[in-house]
């Protein structure tokens, strides 16, 4: 049965050689449309010697599908991981399914993780590399109204924050740099707490929170806005991540992961209605709630992000500086008991 067959492809693949080579060979003085022709054939010809198995794959996002993902759901939706030789699997967010469980018993070959989380994580014993960091800067910020009166870091003390629960590290340190006492009260994925004035101060993200806050009635003019990185807390998110087996024992599946899917975060910010359309259809699949225009604010922020300024390449550099500095502050906050060396956590792929 398997001779067979192997002499059934063979014989296929000898007969569009014949086919194209008459093609060829007949059509010098041929229309250009027979020369798409010919295109076409020798195409199926590339197709057929270069057709293997696709390796299977899966990935984690660490939140619900939104445009914060749209380059992974592009590049699934579009053909791209098919290309670079990969089927992809997206595993979706459940709030009880952690990223610890699940790249440790090895069901997630690939995760999109912050650098906090991740040198936690690698210090506690996971082995996970970073084999890519799309993009330099963080966009978490601290927001407070102005009719408050607190337009500065110094009118801030006093005063109470509401910080989502489990991701009080960063300003909580933010706060203890500058000699501030502020209260921290946890919230969950809501900013009722801040609309309501219930606390002074509230944690967000450019691309997420923040515009959610704009779209209850608030003007950007009525906010200030405080982003943690101008304050010399560059907490890194979203970079791409795999145990170190993996990334030892295929690097070529790992580099064309990481290839496709700055591809897919390329093809969304040049056809961004594509894009939500795409991230649109599987939230709802999902049965999520959606908003198309948060989704627009979304995608675009992620372009300021990962192509900052009319930059035309990623960033594919993570910074051993931020690195060091969040490992300090995970290791004086007893989080962990050591900092991994940066040459072990750090292992690009593809590098600039």
């Amino acid at each position: 049965m398997l001779k067979s067959s192997l002499i059934n492809k063979d014989f296929l693949h000898a007969f569009v050689l014949i086919v194209v080579f008459a093609m060829v060979t007949g059509c010098n003085n041929r229309s250009s449309k027979n020369d798409d022709l010919t295109t076409k054939s020798e195409s199926l010809v590339t197709d057929i010697t270069s057709n293997k198995e696709l390796k299977e794959v899966s990935f984690l996002p660490y939140w619900v599908t939104t445009a914060q993902f749209v380059g992974y759901y592009v590049a699934e939706v579009k053909g791209i991981y098919e290309k670079y030789g990969i089927k992809i699997n997206i595993i979706p967010f459940k709030p009880f399914l952690t990223s610890f469980d699940l790249i440790t018993e090895g069901k997630a070959d690939f995760a999109a993780l912050w650098l906090v989380n991740a040198v936690e994580l690698k210090a506690k014993g996971v082995d996970i590399v970073n084999i890519a960091q799309p993009s330099a800067r963080s966009s978490a910020m601290l927001i407070t109204k102005k009719k408050s009166g607190i337009n500065t870091l110094q009118q801030m003390d006093g005063k109470k924050a509401g910080i989502w629960s489990g991701f009080e590290l960063q300003p909580r340190t933010f706060f203890k740099i500058y000699n501030l006492d502020v209260k921290l009260i946890p919230i969950g994925s809501t900013n009722n707490l801040f609309l309501m004035d219930g606390v002074d101060i509230t944690i967000a993200n450019w691309f997420d929170e923040y515009h959610s806050i704009i779209n209850s009635g608030y003007s950007p003019e009525e906010l200030n806005v405080f982003f943690f990185a101008d304050y010399g807390l560059n907490f890194l998110e979203d970079g791409i991540y795999c145990l170190s087996d993996k990334l030892k024992n295929d690097p070529e599946v790992c580099a064309n992961f990481v290839k496709a899917t700055l591809e897919g975060w390329r093809y969304a910010f040049s056809h961004r209605e594509e894009a939500i359309d795409i991230v649109i259809k599987r939230a709802k699949e999902e049965r999520l709630p959606v908003n198309r225009i948060h989704q627009e604010w979304m995608i675009d922020r992620y372009k300021d992000l990962y192509l900052p300024e009319g930059k035309t390449d990623f960033n594919n550099s993570l910074s051993e500086s931020d690195y060091l500095f969040v490992g300090k502050v995970l290791k004086e906050g007893k989080l962990i008991d050591e900092v991994p060396p940066f040459n072990s956590f750090y292992q690009p792929i593809i590098r600039n």
